[in-house]
């Protein structure tokens, strides 16, 4: 497979993670690196490096072989970026979340297909071996039908400025849910609840509650104020329960074949007598480590070349994002419950 020709825009926070893996992988050829500062893009690619730096987007565009642009920057600007790299006739990997706002992630999707251009969401959690593994055991049923999800992201920080610890956090657990949910059953609606005990001017600990289309139920509680960093998610089954433990190194994932029985009756109060509690085994499968963003670069310059859609592509991030826009709503309401149209 011909290597992808590919530009990283923004130099900051994320953008030397993806600019160490598109250089690092067989399948990209990496070319420029933008950012308005041009001697931070110089430090991030190396003095000896034949990757170009720029401040000037347009300079990267003008190159003929320059495919494909990833963006790593704040999420406001992604989608006046995007647009201008689609207009440009160049695929898309954006980092989360899809953009600040529905309208603009929205207007990214539809400028992507009416060109008919990759645009793909960097959710790289759901690039881990350990999420890979969750969704394949749920695929292949042995959990049975999903009941529950119950996730717990907490840590110390950091606090911070522009964003609450919805938009920091919730994008994390929103994206695996919506990656490992089996076909046919999504969320139908969400509310959230927050606190801010330290008057920061940003919700600080928050609570998101997501019905299931099958009658099941979602939840994540994330938190900047703990003093300890749990990120534990359990996931129940009609058949069996998973625990994932993403801090647990070499036994990250527990499917333990447990559950709940009750005995097929019309008779309530037979029915009460006729519950059951199986607790059985635990298996830990073995996974196979690997850094989840040189999956998503790789998945990225495949879908391009295979021209098909990414396994995160650009409406999973216009779900994650219509999720993340519900929960404003619902706390600006004292909690209600939003309805999600599930953007396919």
């Amino acid at each position: 497979m011909k290597p992808v020709g590919i530009a990283v825009v923004g130099a900051g926070y994320w953008g030397p993670n993806l600019i160490r893996n598109f250089a690092a992988t067989e399948k990209a050829d990496l070319r420029w690196a933008c950012d308005i500062s041009v001697e931070r893009a110089r430090k991030v690619v190396g003095a000896q490096s034949s990757v170009r730096v720029t401040d000037d987007l347009a300079e990267v565009l003008r190159d003929p072989t320059v495919e494909a642009v990833a963006i790593a920057t704040p999420p406001s600007t992604h989608a006046p970026i995007a647009l201008q790299c689609f207009e440009a006739g160049r695929h898309v990997l954006v980092e989360k979340p899809l953009a600040e706002k529905l309208q603009d992630g929205v207007a990214m999707v539809e400028a992507a297909r009416d060109a008919a251009l990759t645009l793909m969401c960097d959710h790289t959690f759901c690039y881990t071996s350990s999420v890979r593994k969750i969704k394949e055991i749920i695929a292949c049923g042995d959990l049975g039908e999903v009941h529950y999800f119950d996730s717990v992201r907490i840590n110390l920080g950091l606090i911070q400025s522009d964003v609450d610890v919805f938009w920091d956090l919730g994008p994390h657990d929103l994206s695996i849910l919506d990656y490992v949910l089996p076909d046919g059953i999504e969320p139908t609606a969400i509310a959230a609840h927050a606190a801010d005990p330290m008057n920061v001017g940003q919700a600080c600990v928050g609570y998101m509650t997501l019905p299931l289309s099958n009658g099941g139920i979602a939840h994540a509680h994330l938190n900047w104020l703990s003093p300890t960093k749990i990120r534990t998610t359990i996931i129940g089954g009609s058949r069996r329960m998973l625990v994932w433990d993403d801090l647990r190194p070499g036994q990250r994932i527990q499917v333990y074949d447990s559950g709940v029985e009750i005995s097929d009756t019309d008779d309530e109060a037979r029915r009460e007598h006729l519950v059951s509690y199986r607790s059985g085994d635990m298996v830990a499968p073995a996974i196979r480590e690997t850094e989840a963003l040189r999956a998503v670069v790789d998945e990225f310059a495949s879908s391009i070349r295979e021209q098909r859609q990414p396994l995160t592509d650009g409406y999973a991030g216009l779900r994650v994002l219509e999720a993340l826009t519900a929960v404003q709503h619902s706390l600006d309401t004292q909690g209600s419950m939003q309805p999600l149209d599930g953007r396919r």
